[in-house]
Order: structure tokens, then sequence, then C-alpha cells
């Protein structure tokens, strides 16, 4: 290839900023010894299949595993709560006689009793991005276990309304430390093979906990006194206490420990995280990898702060990881977690209606798994985009069949069928795929922060959505009595979201971390992401001694090139 050639396509391939590289060079001494390690780390990843990640990687698998099962908790409580509205033994204790004869919850504490949680949750996801980032995940995440163990307490034993508001607000906290800090942990104790499968795992936690609640939920409802609900609410000691003893002994993140310029710690950490004794692997050159991406992103954007994610290009960072979650809850989702309540409204008796949500959320870790699949197929846009037109496209059928008259048993039935499918779609795609698609977008010096404001954004859409699918579907005139014609409204803004989602959503399926800081730096399109050529190392080849001596690294680089023959797409 001639050279003018190679200087086209060189052109075409996208690289850091020249002068981002000198500033790490003058930054780090040795960093060219650093970026030639962490050049072949980086080759070894891309070229690192699934199963041989597995083998490198089992202990990284097995904790990550263990700190995302916390998630199990409030997937577990947030169905409790909502089926708990279709409870008679639960309405006569919290709710008021109604005109009817029976007791039911005011549709006003029914929003406050699901928000406040979500409002706990704010407030634990705040607390984790400054406490995480400063103490470490593991620390972070054993005293937001032992919270959790105390907390428990104060639903179980509540005597009216007003204190289980209290104690739901007060669970909330560290279930928003456990939202974020274990798909951050996830994300970064992996390599990029296994990373979204670790985070889409988080995902399935969230499903078995809203399976184990209907299950729980089922086997209760024959009970007539006051530990129908009790039961379900003491259930939630199974998983703090074993998970916090596993966690004492879990290795910090080798991410977290080289931001904090503990480097000797963070090989100690990879090591344990990994198979001793892989002749594959080399622990220095991960180490390089890790700090190299470290350094180039301090240079691109020095702070850690919540205002920085607001900055330069970590605005578009942000943008693309809040909307992604956001997306979540305003598909059409929110019927989900319903489900229950949503069939008795569609004519359903209680029994029939907790037996079709234990099936719903069957059908959810059935899709999770698939999504596994899936991924290992398709890129994470490619899937987020066709499962949210086919959400769509089951909301309208949904609310099509809620027209027929209420006294149309057929119909009610198809429209359990068709959430069956709408949970079964939503877990094999929107859902699990969010998870990996918020760890990888944002940069690893402010990705606890990134995730932080993402799961912030979409608890503060569940509020709103709460608020409006309560009144949807509580009868007048406590409510609107929508009932499944709601359906249509969630389709209009599934569709916003299927715009969105064609135009910002990137690529990151097969990049590593330091290639998507590159990706956003240069602004590249999001359609453009997965077909850019990319060469994250160009011009960070000097030796220190060409450096002390004024060389340009782009001379140094062409004369590397002309004699090894190598194209220069290849190494600028």
């Amino acid at each position: 290839m001639a050279v003018t050639e190679e200087v086209k396509v060189a052109e075409k391939t996208a690289h850091p900023e020249d002068s981002d590289i000198r500033k790490a060079s003058v930054a780090v001494a040795g960093f060219a010894g650093i970026s030639a390690e962490a050049r072949d780390a980086t080759s070894n990843e891309h070229d690192m299949g699934f199963i041989q990640a597995l083998k490198l990687y089992p202990k990284a698998v097995g904790w990550s595993m263990l700190l995302s099962t916390a998630i199990i908790m409030e997937g577990y409580d947030v169905v409790l709560l909502g089926s708990f509205y279709a409870l008679p033994q639960f309405n006569e204790k919290y709710g008021v006689l109604a005109d009817d004869g029976t007791y039911t919850v005011p549709a006003p504490w029914k929003s406050g009793l699901s928000n406040g949680a979500l409002c706990g949750e704010i407030l634990g996801l705040f607390i984790n991005g400054i406490i995480s980032e400063k103490y470490g995940y593991r620390k972070t995440m054993i005293a937001s276990l032992a919270m959790m163990i105390a907390v428990i307490f104060i639903p179980f034993f509540s005597q009216n309304i007003q204190t289980l508001l209290a104690g739901e607000i007060l669970c909330g906290i560290p279930w928003g430390v456990f939202q974020t800090l274990t798909t951050a942990y996830a994300s970064e104790v992996c390599p990029v093979a296994l990373r979204a499968y670790l985070c889409t795992y988080v995902n399935l936690c969230w499903v078995i906990g809203q399976f184990i609640a209907s299950g729980v939920l089922r086997g209760v409802l024959s009970r007539e006194d006051q530990w129908a609900y009790r039961i379900p609410f003491a259930l939630q000691w199974m998983w703090p206490v074993p998970i916090l003893i596993g966690v004492i002994f879990a290795p910090e993140s080798p991410w977290w420990l080289v931001r904090n310029n503990r480097t000797e710690e963070a090989k100690k950490a990879l090591l344990r995280l990994t198979t001793r004794g892989d002749p594959t692997f080399n622990a220095d050159a991960t180490i390089a990898m890790m700090t190299h991406t470290n350094e180039i992103e301090k240079q691109i954007s020095e702070g850690t702060s919540y205002l920085d994610c607001f900055k330069g290009i970590d605005l578009r960072r942000t943008e693309v990881a809040c909307i992604t979650w956001l997306v979540q809850t305003l598909c059409g989702s929110t019927f989900m977690g319903y489900s229950t309540y949503f069939y008795q409204q569609a004519g359903l008796p209680t029994t029939s209606a907790f037996d079709l949500s234990m099936g719903q959320y069957a059908l959810g870790m059935v899709g999770t798994v698939g999504s596994w699949f899936l991924m290992s197929r398709a890129g994470r846009r490619t899937i987020y985009l066709r499962g949210s037109i086919v959400l769509f496209v089951l909301l309208l059928i949904i609310g099509f069949t809620a027209i027929a008259p209420a006294s149309n048993v057929p119909s009610r039935w198809a429209i359990g069928s068709m959430l069956l499918i709408f949970t079964f779609i939503y877990d094999l795609t929107v859902g699990p795929i969010c998870y990996a698609l918020v760890a990888e977008v944002s940069s690893t010096r402010l990705k606890a922060k990134t995730v932080v404001l993402a799961r912030n954004l979409y608890n503060i859409g569940g509020i709103v959505v709460n608020i409006l699918t309560t009144y949807q579907l509580t009868p007048t005139p406590t409510g609107w009595g929508w009932g499944a014609k709601s359906a249509f409204f969630w389709a209009g803004s599934c569709f916003l979201c299927i715009i969105w989602v064609y135009f910002r959503l990137p690529e990151p399926k097969g990049r590593t971390y330091a290639e998507m800081d590159v990706l956003f730096e240069r602004g590249i399109a999001a359609r453009d992401f997965r077909t850019t050529e990319l060469d994250i190392f160009s011009g960070d080849h000097t030796t220190d001694s060409e450096s002390d001596k004024g060389i340009e690294k782009s001379d140094v680089t062409v004369v590397e090139n002309e004699k090894s023959g190598v194209p220069v797409a290849e190494r600028l």
C-alpha cells in the first residue's frame, strides 16, 4: 500500500486527540510503556471469546452474581406492594370502606406508598454516587445491607398507613444503592466478553424477586388474618444476611482501585477475580490498560463530580445513559408492576390474577436468559430498537382489545395473554439490555455518578408513571377508570422512545471503555459507532527519551510504520 493511501485510511480511523496523549505522557512517567502493555491487553480482550472469558474470570462472575442478588429484594418489594392492593386483608388493614361495602386503599395513598420507595431510592442513589467513589463498592454495599436488615422492621410492625409509608421510604435508601452499585461492579470486574451478560443478570435478579413475590402472595391468599401481608414483609430478611457475609470477603473493583492510585491493590484484586496460572493472562498488562484508560479520561474530563457529568463530551454520555433508562419506564412496562391489580380490573378472579402474574414473571426470567443469546448475535442498539417497536405494537393490541364490552370474558383473557407476551418481549430486549447500555456508555471515572443520574431519572419518571397509572387503573370516582384502554396512552410514549433510540442510542458492543471514550470524544454519530474504525493508541508510543528531546509523536509514528510495513491505520 502506498504511503498516500495509508494516510487516507488513517484519516478515516478515529483516535484520541494528540493533545490528550501528550498531556497524559507528561502527567505519567513511563506512559509509553504503559501504553504498549495496554495495547496488548486491549487486543487480548477483543480476541477473547465468551467461553475463554468464563474460564479466565469464573471468580469475577461469582462475586458479581453475589452482589447482584441484592436486587432480588427490590424486585420482590415492588411487586409486593403493587399486588397488596389486590389483597383483601391488606386493604382492610390500611384502606377505607368504599360505597360498595369493600375496603380499598385510596388512589392518593397508593401513589404515596409506591412513590415513597422511589423517593428513598433517589436519596440512596445520590448517596451511593458519592460514598462508593470515596470508600469503594465493597464498603458501601456492606453498610447498605446492614441498613436494609434494620429498616425492614418498620413495614413489618407498621400499624397504620403512615408508618408503612415511612418504612417504604427508608427501605428505598439501600435499594437505591443496590440499583446502581451492582451494575457498576458487574461492569468493572469482568472483560468485554462477559460485561453485558453480568450487567443484564441484574435484570434477571429483578424478575426473580418479582416471581418470588407473586408466589408468596399466591400462597397467603387463603389466610384471612394480618399474617397474609406480614409474612411477605418478613421474608425480606432472607436476603441481606447471607449476601452481607459474602460481600465481606469480596474483592474491590480493580478499576476503582486504579482510579484511586492504588495500583498494587488493584493487581491483587484482579488476581482474586481470575484463574491462577492461566498462561494467556497478563495481570500487569490488564492493569496497564486500566491505567491508560483512566489517564486518557483524566485529560478528556478532569473532574469526577456530578457537575462534570454535564460538561463537554460527558453531557452526551449522560444524556444517553439517562434516556436509555427512562425508556424502560415510558415503554409501557408500568403494566407489569400492577399486573395482578390490572387483571382484576379486567374482570379476572383474584386467584386467576395471581396465577397469571406468576406465569408472567416466569416468562420474564426466560426472556432475560434469552437476551443473552440475542446479545451474542446482535448489537445492543438493534435489540433495544426492535424490542421497543414490538412493545409499541403489543400496547396497541391491548388498547384495541379493551374497547370490547366489559361483559366480554374472552377479551379479558386476551388482555392477560397480551401482557404475558409483553413481559416476555420486555425482558428479552429493553429490560435487560438497558443495564448493559448504561454501564457501557459512561466513562469509568464518572461511571458511578452517571449510572446514579440515569437511575434517578428513571425513578423520577417512575413517580410520574405510578401516579398516572394508579389513576388510570383505579375505577371512578377515586380514579379515572381507563382500565386496559390506558395502553393507548403508553403506546404514544413508547413511540417517542422509538424515535429517540433510532437517532441517539449508540452501539457499544465489543468496545473497550477506552474505545468508547474516543468515539464520544470525536462526536461519532450514534448510528456509526459500530462501523467506525478505531486506534486508541495513536501517537502514544513515544519513548520517554524521545519526549525529552522534543521529538514529535507523529514523526516517530510514521518512521515506525515505514520500518515495520504495518499499515498506518493499524498503528496510528
